[in-house]
């Protein structure tokens, strides 16, 4: 199949991963996949939610589209007074991501935001949030360390995110936004650098999907976040507190 941008089936698209970009932040990431951008900023705090009091550190993240990030305009979240279903659901996977490769009570009494900004869209763009949080996410955890703030380095492995998809019978990874639209089946898939998998998010659209092309699908996603993984090792060489 010849993909609209004549990439392999299991090609990324174009990927830049830029670390620091922001002044403030403990750990910041701006990504470019393709058309799709995403700022990504870590911001620690001294401070944990009443359920983890006495017992470790927390991880959470918010997730928010400019309104021009697509084709038109749409109104800001806090315009509407409230946040819709769809980024709620984003930004609770984005959190649990990166939950389940860090050791909390490493962290101390400390809560880590991530905030996911996408600055432009063109399909991706949660997989992408993932991708680019890690990164800023180790960042800060590294300087916490350097500063001696925490002693042991907190984080268990890398963690990317990519979507695949079956597009007129063929199997993709990457999908942009065209490709996403007319796919009958999508799947997002989270895992760390050693294979492990976090979570799977997979919908059929048209049909049922056989239990043979779901780990087909799977395969291919494994496969094609090597890339993402190695962006992400060489984004953060050269940061200090990383072990």
């Amino acid at each position: 199949m010849l993909r609209l941008d004549g990439r392999g089936n299991g090609d990324l698209r174009p990927l830049a991963l830029a670390r620091g970009v922001s002044k403030f932040a403990e750990g910041s990431c701006l990504i470019d996949l393709g058309d799709t951008r995403v700022l990504c900023t870590a911001t620690v705090q001294d401070r944990v939610p009443p359920h983890r009091v006495g017992v470790g550190g927390w991880i959470t993240a918010e997730y928010s589209m400019l309104p021009r990030a697509g084709k038109e305009r749409s109104n800001r979240e806090a315009t509407r007074g409230r946040q819709e279903g769809r980024t709620m659901e984003i930004q609770r996977l984005i959190g649990r991501s990166l939950r389940a490769a860090c050791n909390l009570e490493q962290l101390g009494e400390r809560t880590i935001i991530l905030d996911c900004d996408v600055l432009q869209a063109d399909g991706g763009t949660r997989t992408a949030s993932i991708t680019a949080a890690y990164v800023a996410l180790a960042e800060a955890c590294a300087a916490l360390v350097k500063e001696r703030v925490i002693r042991r380095w907190p984080l268990l492995d890398s963690v990317a995110a990519i979507s695949v998809g079956v597009v007129s019978g063929e199997l993709l990874a990457d999908l942009c936004y065209e490709e996403d639209f007319r796919a009958s089946t999508d799947m997002n898939v989270v895992a760390v650098r050693r294979g492990g998998i976090i979570e799977v998010q997979a919908t059929a659209e048209s049909s049922p999907l056989p239990r043979s092309r779901f780990d087909e699908l799977l395969s291919l996603a494994l496969q094609s976040m090597a890339r993402l993984f190695e962006a992400q090792a060489e984004s953060l060489q050269g940061v200090e507190g990383l072990p």
